[in-house]
């Protein structure tokens, strides 16, 4: 046995079509996603705090045009997981974009794509369970407990979850999605009567009047619209889990398309409708960056309890992003281990074939937010956030350039495209990557936070350097001597 293996069912390679390479990471894996699990994963992908939270803080600064802003933000996000969906179609991977990127940018990109995830999701964790012990603290009955220990004990939970087996992730991360879903489609149909019967919201009478007697749709002008942009694209991140989950469904070329095209309608109706309602209800000026926009209406319109039942969403949101970073990270550091760019232990899996190598290192990380949870509690949910963007605008440029290449070798003759396509290549991939770029340097725009952020890039950049050149004789002799062939 290779000093890489960890067991011979894990390196087996699985079937393959002639011709189509193999990441030898897909092995072992049980395929028990269905496709309910795969479509609310896609649903609670598009979901989450960015809307039920960080709404209302844009609203303020940009006006009803947050609307046009989610609508731009989220086209882009819809190219990015139909690229990805054409290369799963392709050869669907849990490795997913990493397996990818092996294969069309070589090892080399397959290793700075697995390890800016890795970094998305582990900062992503710990502002996940620092968010969901300050959402905790909301109610009296835990205001006594220590930050860090709620945040300790939200971190051992969903990781219990993880370790059992695949299908109770997708039962849990299902039922996570069906709880948002309800609120979203039961707030706007109060939104909905509120408009039609014209009822009094906060002293207001709610239509097109509240947008045009408060400065129209750009109140404060264009600027600031554009301003949010980076902030909104965050919102979307993890729609790219749907790349990473059609590894461990039996039938991907079926599930995956259906996933992947109601993500655009999702966005439509979730996103966007829920804004156009919001800011026909009550004046941008209404809302602010330390409360819900939903609880926002509820209260002005003397529904009881409405903090207490939306803090309860938010903090659902909190622990399906925190269960959704554990998941893909495992299979993603699994692909690399198998490759020899990750630690050898990140390749385990458990008798319920369950990566939990990969899911016990994203863990120790998030480890650390306990820590930081300890030492500075009021400022531990900023230091990571800005960080975790960095993370997925990189996998999303990296998705982006793989399908490039893909395309490319499809019209020379070297692979086969599958019928479900993006359209537009190569227009679409290179203006979705410079929308992306464009807004990671719109974050120097904040020198409080974004631009200490934009700072980091080179420290990252050196970080990521010299553990290439620890890995690389290793990843070297994993691929026989040919770096990013994945048929050896």
């Amino acid at each position: 046995m290779s000093k890489h293996a960890v067991a011979p069912a894990e390196v087996a390679a699985p079937p393959r079509a002639t011709g189509t390479p193999v990441d030898a990471g897909d092995a072992g894996y049980s395929k028990d996603l269905k496709h309910r699990h795969v479509n609310m994963i896609a649903i609670g992908g598009a979901i989450g705090t960015g809307l039920f939270l960080g709404a209302g803080g844009r609203l303020h600064t940009a006006g009803p045009a947050l609307a046009l802003a989610y609508l731009v933000c989220g086209v882009f996000a819809f190219f990015v997981v139909r690229a990805l969906g054409e290369l799963v179609l392709y050869r669907p991977s849990s490795g997913s974009f990493v397996s990818y990127a092996r294969e069309f940018l070589g090892e080399k990109g397959a290793y700075v794509a697995g390890w800016m995830y890795f970094l998305n999701w582990s900062t992503t964790g710990i502002a996940d369970i620092t968010a969901i012990a300050l959402y905790t603290h909301y109610w009296s009955l835990f205001t006594s407990v220590p930050q860090w220990l709620l945040a300790l004990i939200a971190l051992t939970v969903v990781l219990a979850v993880n370790l059992i087996s695949v299908k109770i992730f997708g039962e849990m991360e299902f039922w996570f999605a069906i709880v948002k879903v309800a609120t979203l489609v039961g707030f706007m149909l109060i939104g909905i009567f509120l408009l039609a019967t014209r009822h009094d919201v906060g002293g207001s009478t709610p239509g097109p009047g509240v947008i045009a007697d408060h400065g129209g749709v750009f109140p404060h002008g264009l600027m600031p619209v554009v301003l949010v942009m980076q902030g909104v694209i965050f919102a979307y991140a993890a729609l790219e889990l749907v790349g990473v989950a059609a590894g461990e469904t039996s039938e991907p070329e079926r599930v995956v398309p259906r996933a992947v095209n109601s993500i655009m309608w999702r966005v439509g109706l979730f996103y966007v409708g829920s804004v156009v309602l919001l800011a026909l209800l009550l004046p941008g000026s209404a809302y602010s960056a330390g409360e819900s926009p939903f609880v926002t209406v509820l209260s002005r319109i003397g529904v009881p309890a409405a903090g207490d039942v939306m803090n309860l969403v938010v903090l659902t949101a909190a622990m399906s992003s925190l269960n959704s970073g554990l998941y893909s990270t495992g299979r993603i550091l699994r692909s690399m281990a198998m490759a020899g760019s990750a630690p050898r232990f990140t390749a385990r899996m458990n008798r319920s074939q369950v990566p939990y190598g990969g899911i016990l290192l994203t863990c120790a990380v998030c480890v650390l937010g306990v820590v930081l949870n300890y030492l500075v509690p009021g400022q531990a949910f900023e230091i990571v956030l800005n960080v975790a963007s960095l993370g997925i605008i990189s996998t999303w440029v990296i998705i982006m350039v793989c399908h490039l290449v893909f395309v490319r070798r499809a019209a020379a003759g070297l692979v086969a495209r599958p019928a479900f396509r993006l359209k537009g290549s190569p227009v679409t991939e290179i203006a979705t990557i410079a929308f992306l770029l464009v807004c990671l340097g719109m974050m120097g725009n904040d020198p409080e936070v974004g631009r200490r952020t934009l700072l980091l890039i080179p420290v990252i950049a050196v970080l990521l350097a010299g553990g290439w050149f620890g890995v690389r004789r290793r990843v070297s002799r994993a691929a026989g001597g040919e770096p990013g062939d994945l048929t050896k």
